[in-house]
């Protein structure tokens, strides 16, 4: 069968613009410079009260995508849940996450997912319907390796890692290494920024951190650098837009990423692109499928401790940090489009 219409589909969450919102507008575009007639569709997307996981996967269900305007749609690409529940007959998907709080994130601070009756009921419902669904793709990807092996180990079913470039890679330049540790994305708890805020309090006054983004939790950060005594070390800049990140990552000594249990993370490449070494944890998920501790980066344990001596690690010798950044930069230089457009279309 020869590809020529795709749909990409996205589960919108209105006013949010994350690494999710970037994967499908750049597979759009890709799509469309190889000659590809391709669309995206949204459906906004809402997971609170509980009550309402189950409706809008239900929506998803409800969308036959086998053809638009009496034309046949030869592929549909279905991204994180619960765009996999559309009708296709040729669907794959290439899986950004699943519904991370009845998963991995069960359990643990990140998910308001309890033992319950009603809440494990949900969450085996979720784990079902997921395994029906996604069992009904022709192929399943993966962003990374981290969100394939959570597939096989609560679904059972297989997936190849397929990882992209970030959006900004052919703009990213390297500058000088400065007195600042960047950190890049959505100030949410389980980005665990209120532990780079808590790791300054431990290193050498005269570093600066650089926060560039926002989110629900950011007035709970920010009270965390008050309380820790770094308000005045810490900026916050909130959204910015493409020329102020390009500049950010051009001049920082190096980039702090330390989320819990990550699927992929633009942040990781984006800083090697920079040549920017990336701190990171441990158990950060995804950014450790590219970090190596010691040669690119540093991973340590996700304790304000730890996460300091990391930062004076790298802070303590320049020349150390520019060749790390080095070591990622010829990592990250290796992730190309072609592969990825390759595969979901074959």
């Amino acid at each position: 069968m020869s590809v020529r219409t795709i749909l990409v589909c996205e589960a919108q969450v209105p006013f949010v613009h994350g690494g999710a919102e970037i994967h499908v507008r750049e597979l759009v575009r890709e799509l469309r410079d190889r000659g590809y007639l391709a669309e995206l569709v949204s459906v906004p997307y809402k997971w609170y009260p509980k009550d309402e996981i189950l409706p809008h996967a239900a929506a998803w269900r409800l969308l036959d995508l086998s053809e638009s305007n009496g034309q046949t749609i030869d592929r549909v690409i279905a991204s994180k849940f619960p765009t996999y529940f559309v009708r296709h007959p040729n669907k794959v998907a290439w899986l950004i996450h699943q519904y991370r709080a009845a998963y991995e994130l069960c359990g643990t601070v990140y998910s308001d997912f309890s033992h319950t009756e009603q809440d494990v009921g949900l969450r085996e419902t979720l784990i079902k319907l997921d395994t029906e669904m996604l069992g009904e793709c022709r192929s399943i990807y993966t962003n990374a390796q981290n969100t394939a092996s959570r597939l096989e180990k609560y679904n059972g079913l297989k997936a190849e890692p397929l990882y992209h470039p970030p959006r900004l890679a052919k703009q990213i330049r390297s500058g000088e290494y400065g007195d600042y540790i960047l950190s890049v994305g959505r100030i949410e708890s389980v980005k665990r920024i209120d532990l780079i805020v808590r790791a300054m309090a431990q290193v050498d006054e005269t570093l600066q951190l650089v926060v560039a983004g926002d989110g629900t939790q950011r007035q709970n950060v920010e009270r965390v650098a008050s309380e820790a005594g770094v308000s005045d070390r810490v900026a916050f800049l909130g959204a910015v837009d493409d020329d102020e990140l390009l500049d950010l990552y051009a001049d920082a000594l190096a980039v702090a990423y330390p989320p819990f249990d990550e699927d992929f993370g633009y942040v990781t490449l984006e800083a090697f692109l920079a040549r920017k070494p990336v701190i990171t944890c441990v158990d950060s998920g995804g950014p450790n499928e590219f970090v190596i501790d010691g040669v690119n980066g540093r991973s340590t344990e996700a304790t304000p401790e730890a996460y300091a001596d990391a930062i004076r690690d790298i802070a303590s010798d320049k020349a150390k940090a520019a060749r790390m950044g080095a070591a990622g930069f010829d990592r990250a230089r290796t992730i190309t489009w072609d592969g990825v457009i390759e595969k979901l279309v074959q």
